[in-house]
């Protein structure tokens, strides 16, 4: 065990030893207290708990790692210290005062603190397990003494985390901390819900440092992505909220942190705006440092994925936070978490979508889109908005030769946003011509060709739609990867969705001879056939009208 993890050595004296020398002290400091004159109420209290250290101390003496563990040793010194304070001063009160009435009384206040430290600690060491937790089994201790004792023994110092003073728990946390960076796994295998209630109480203890480093340790727990259950049954989120909201500047971080870890969990979100959480990580994302001005908006992210609670998040101004991140937010993390957060909050609200438009989110989200490889978040919360504006604004603003940015240059999950935006905003004539005239109808047939189905499917779905327009279906019709791509979707399979957009498209274009030869020519008529048996929508008219041209085209050869 590292050295910054014991608070004192033990000594030479043994277990047995140590244990002799407190039941001998028990007699007369039980004396020196019945004995005492003055604040007799004090004193009886006293008395109370002294009598209840022999029981104690048979309790330890009589469980099977009493003399094998230095925890023992520790609380039995810790017990003699007490006992000899105690009948130090009951002769004091004995005699005529030479200190003052107050200063007896905060003597007398913190004896009774160190008296019930020490029962409770006997107690938890006895009761719960602890003792047996942190004791090394021979065959281990043998091993690590054979590596030289460089290996810290994880489970003294979770056990040292619930008993002893302060201290003793500030260089248990410091010990802790060492071996999670050398052995993350040990630590977690040996955590008990115990342990993680010890850290969880050092959230509120008085040194600020204390704090820090229990908030460190409990990031590093979160992160690890296996203790929530232990975080959250042992009351976690009101000490971390305090801290994120009043906490020094890495306290504040590393309990940010945790919340964005845990608020991946819809059940934690709902609980973090329960315990008024939301105000404190708002807060955050307009003060706080890069880090956690990020973690605080990956936080609020995770938040407004949950539906039902994203009133109360725009009740608490952040809609117009996420703006401001949009705009300035110090690393490119927190404007990502800033999109998306609008993308949730947009995805199924007409009132927050009237909302985000009217704070001014429209036009911050096309200044993000405007950049190199436009990401996913900010165009579907683009897509979110399209029907919340007129199409004059969307003509106004240069909304589509920003979606046509997207196609030629984002992540194919910006480009499927895009397309699914596209087809939003050509309900009318006028506006599929609009979007034809911006060059769009190219590359939604080259997106028919992505990996992704569902990208595949909103770039169909968007072609079935503009091909309404005539002039967009001779575009469509003119363009040599057009019928290839198309009969490509005809495959049945069920992961498939875009088939019915695909059938829409063909037969848009089956009146043309030449895209029919090129619909045989891919194949398109065996998969119309398992279409048909299916009753999947248009598939019988295509596959008629393919196999009646056929039979034209082979009359006219004879």
């Amino acid at each position: 065990m590292s050295s910054r993890s014991c608070p004192a050595a033990a000594g030479d004296a043994t277990a047995e030893e140590l244990l002799d020398r407190a039941r001998g002290l028990v007699p007369p400091a039980l004396a020196a207290a019945r004995a005492a004159t003055g604040f007799g109420g004090r004193w009886k209290a006293i008395a109370a708990r002294l009598e209840r250290v022999p029981p104690c101390l048979s309790d330890l003496s009589s469980h099977p790692c009493f003399s094998k563990n230095s925890l023992c040793q520790e609380l039995l010194q810790s017990v003699a210290a007490t006992l000899a304070e105690a009948a130090e001063l009951g002769a004091r009160c004995s005699e005529p005062p030479k200190a003052g009435k107050l200063q007896m009384q905060s003597d007398l206040d913190a004896l009774a603190g160190k008296l019930d430290l020490n029962l409770r600690d006997c107690a938890l060491l006895v009761k719960t397990g602890v003792l047996s937790d942190a004791t090394v089994p021979a065959a281990q201790a043998e091993a690590t003494a054979a590596a030289g004792g460089a290996q810290t023994d994880v489970r003294e110092l979770l056990a040292r985390l619930q008993i002893g003073h302060a201290e003793a728990k500030h260089r248990a946390v410091d010990g802790l901390l060492d071996a999670l960076c050398e052995n993350e796994e040990s630590v977690l295998s040996a955590l008990g819900r115990g342990n993680v209630a010890a850290l969880v109480q050092l959230l509120t203890a008085t040194a600020p440092k204390v704090r820090e480093k229990a908030a460190t340790v409990l990031c590093l727990l979160a992160e690890s992505g296996s203790c929530e259950g232990k975080l959250m049954s042992e009351g976690a989120l009101p000490p971390l909220i305090r801290l994120a909201e009043s906490g020094s500047l890495v306290g504040r971080e590393k309990a940010v942190i945790t919340l964005q870890r845990l608020s991946m969990s819809p059940d934690i979100a709902r609980a973090i705006v329960g315990h008024s959480g939301v105000r404190p990580l708002i807060d955050v994302c307009q003060t706080g440092d890069s880090i956690s001005q990020s973690a605080a908006a990956g936080a609020l992210k995770n938040i407004s994925a949950v539906p039902e609670v994203r009133q109360a998040l725009a009740e608490e101004g952040v809609v117009r936070v996420m703006i401001n991140l949009l705009d300035s937010g110090v690393v490119p993390g927190s404007k990502e978490y800033a999109a998306e957060c609008l993308q949730n909050l947009t995805s199924s609200n007409d009132n927050l979508r009237r909302a985000v438009v009217s704070e001014g989110g429209l036009r911050s989200l096309l200044a993000y889109i405007d950049g190199p490889l436009p990401q996913e978040s900010p165009v579907a919360a683009l897509r979110n908005l399209v029907t919340a504006i007129s199409p004059d604004s969307l003509v106004s603003l240069c909304v589509l030769p920003r979606l046509v940015h997207v196609l030629r240059e984002g992540s194919v999950g910006a480009q499927q946003a895009a397309a699914a935006a596209i087809c939003k905003v050509s309900s009318s004539t006028d506006m599929k011509r609009v979007v034809g005239e911006h060059g769009c109808m190219p590359l939604l047939v080259r997106l028919l060709e992505a990996k992704s189905n569902g990208a595949r499917e909103a770039a169909a779905q968007a072609v079935a739609t503009l091909m309404g327009y005539p002039p967009n279906a001779r575009d469509v019709k003119k363009d040599e990867k057009s019928v290839p791509n198309l009969v490509q979707l005809l495959d049945p399979s069920p992961q498939n969705t875009a088939k019915k957009y695909a059938i829409s498209c063909l037969l848009a274009l089956s009146a043309s001879k030449r895209c029919r030869r090129l619909m045989i020519s891919h194949g398109a008529i065996g998969y119309l056939k398992k279409l048909s048996e299916k009753d999947v929508a248009g598939a019988k008219k295509l596959l008629e009208k393919l196999d009646r041209g056929r039979l034209r085209t082979l009359f006219s050869r004879k």
